[in-house]
């Protein structure tokens, strides 16, 4: 219980409203022991004459051993020589000071440490002399709230990294400390290649799990005045300080790249998702934080483009491609919304025929600011924000608009339309395409889809499955672009598809290169034994196509016979013949 340190407490109340506490006061002084808060009475001299229980939980002694002793045992070591100079100064002008005014306050315990704490100071007379009163509050669990919403404000949750956020704030700093310095630094961004797959196949709880163990291997990697964030999902950016030479943060992109290229064990499961990192340096390519962000971000996209798993540095070409690429975006964009797209259809050839049969959709744009944009432009632009699906819609349902028309005309002509990766991996492809067989009352054998033989590597069994729906549905499936991927023979024997497209690099040398030639007739001979056709794309010569011809190739496609057209020539291409292969068996020979 509270235990005066006085023998005949008699308080006045001072004029100018010091505490009240009088030899008539109507509750007894130990109902001081009952405050939460700690409370101090200190005489003009500085001594201690009361202290209550709180106070004594905070500082770890018992109230008699406070009795008498100089306040400055109760004070931080650090402090304690200017502290008479502010009581001096407190008793010749007595104030109230309420809580929250003063920082950074803290008592002294009794075994050698500090204890944060808050205080408001009031003042009042014992026995006719003035003394000062303190009310002492624990702080401790406030700051520990305090510091942990700190944290969380500036700390990714999941690997206790600095966010996106605190990185900003570090890297504006550094910039800041390397101007005045005259130091560099570099910034490293750092991006998985293949998170998605990750997720996808092992699910999010797995995801987690890698990005976690990304972060420690990051940390790891890095020296301890080095800096890593997680900038969200998984990206991260590194900050390299004092940089002697620009190649060590070519040396720390390197150690990343084998720190996170290596296995990383889920469980059961074994992944590699590998990375992709961008490096910026400053001050040499940007002197502001925000700049060398957005520099950083245009390498590591670029590092992606050389193939992934690698590195490169900014260049100021970079900034072109990416203004190039936002125009290119938009431009699209509006030219889909308003329907400034055209289709062209280029004549596949049956050689047996010696007459069109089938035309192939190619995409063409003309923008009235750009002029005529060459798909190799804009498709990958497509492909990077977004609006491929999109587009590949729009090209699916305006090619089954012209087949509907083209049979109106009395011309059936199958229109075959290239499908993208994205498209391929979209869940309602199949029933997109029924709904528009329907919608147009298209037959479906006039219908044939495109797929890139690696688009169809990428996970075999659902590309089997996915084709599989799509051939039930009576359409025709063609493998484009066959012999660039990686297929296995067995794969593609038991692939539900059609035909096989032999891509232009294989035909443009075929009668002058012997290696292009045996390719060339491989691929042939190879879709004969699996009972699949073959179709020929960029045959430009009588003399390519006098080899097709000679090795049992069933049709082509080409400049020999006719570039893209628009739809309403179409007709006029039906009605033409087309070039026969003459010299089959001369060329052959020669070979």
């Amino acid at each position: 219980m509270f235990q005066p340190v006085f023998s005949a407490p008699a308080w006045s109340a001072e004029p100018d409203g010091g505490a009240l506490l009088g030899a008539d006061a109507p509750f007894d002084l130990r109902l001081a022991d009952y405050a939460p808060d700690g409370i101090l009475g200190v005489d003009q001299q500085g001594r201690i004459f009361m202290a209550n229980a709180a106070l004594c939980a905070l500082t770890g002694y018992e109230s008699h051993e406070l009795l008498g002793l100089p306040m400055d045992v109760l004070l931080p070591p650090t402090v304690r020589g200017g502290h008479g100079q502010h009581l001096v100064r407190f008793f010749q002008q007595p104030h109230a000071r309420a809580m929250g005014n003063v920082s950074g306050l803290a008592l002294w315990h009794r075994e050698g440490r500090p204890v944060p704490v808050d205080i408001a100071l009031g003042h009042a007379s014992r026995e006719g002399q003035p003394c000062a009163l303190a009310f002492i509050r624990d702080v401790r669990d406030m700051l520990e709230i305090l510091s942990r919403m700190e944290f969380q404000a500036t700390h990714d949750a999941l690997t206790s990294l600095p966010n996106r956020g605190m990185f900003a704030e570090l890297l504006r700093q550094a910039v800041g400390q390397g101007q005045r310095t005259d130091q560099s630094l570099a910034v490293l961004l750092v991006d998985l290649d293949d998170f998605k797959g990750v997720n996808d196949g092992y699910g999010h709880a797995a995801g987690d799990l890698v990005l976690q163990e990304v972060a420690h291997r990051l940390k790891t990697t890095l020296r301890e005045a080095d800096s890593v964030a997680r900038l969200g999902g998984d990206e991260f950016a590194i900050l390299v300080r004092d940089l002697k030479d620009p190649s060590d943060a070519l040396l720390v992109a390197q150690k990343v790249l084998q720190a996170l290229g290596e296995v990383f064990c889920i469980g059961q499961f074994k992944v590699y998702p590998g990375a992709s990192v961008g490096v910026v340096y400053a001050p040499q390519d940007a002197e502001d934080a925000q700049t060398l962000m957005r520099f950083a971000d245009m390498a590591m996209y670029q590092a992606k483009d050389n193939g992934r798993g690698t590195y490169a540095t900014y260049a100021p070409s970079m900034s072109y491609r990416l203004e190039e690429k936002i125009l290119l975006h938009d431009r699209l964009k509006q030219a889909l919304e308003n329907n400034l797209l055209t289709l062209h259809y280029q004549p596949q050839v049956d050689l047996s025929l010696g007459q069109m049969v089938s035309v192939e959709a190619l995409l063409r744009w003309h923008d009235a600011e750009l002029g005529d944009v060459s798909p190799e432009r804009f498709i990958p632009v497509a492909e990077s924000t977004g609006l491929m699906h999109a587009l590949g819609d729009w090209v699916l349902e305006t090619a089954c608009r012209q087949i509907a028309t083209w049979r109106q005309q009395g011309l059936n002509l199958r229109v075959a339309v290239n499908v993208s990766a994205q498209q391929f991996r979209q869940p309602d492809l199949v029933a997109r395409v029924g709904f528009l067989l329907l919608r147009w009352q298209i037959p479906p054998h006039l219908l044939e889809l495109e797929v890139t033989e690696s688009v169809a590597m990428i996970d075999t069994g659902q590309a089997a499955k996915m084709l599989q729906e799509l051939t039930d549905l009576g359409i025709s499936v063609a493998l484009d672009d066959f012999g660039m991927g990686h297929s296995s023979l067995a794969y593609v024997r038991d692939l539900p598809v059609t035909r096989l497209k032999i891509d232009r690099t294989f035909i443009r040398w075929i009668t002058e290169n012997h290696r292009d030639a045996v390719l060339a007739k491989a691929v042939i001979g190879l879709a004969s034994t699996l009972e699949k056709s073959v179709v020929a794309e960029g045959v430009e010569t009588q003399a390519q196509l006098d080899f097709l011809c000679a090795h049992g190739c069933h049709s082509y496609q080409g400049w020999l016979f006719s570039k893209a057209v628009p739809a309403d020539e179409v007709f006029d291409l039906a009605r033409k013949p087309a070039p026969r292969g003459a010299t089959c068996g001369r060329i052959a020979k020669a070979l």
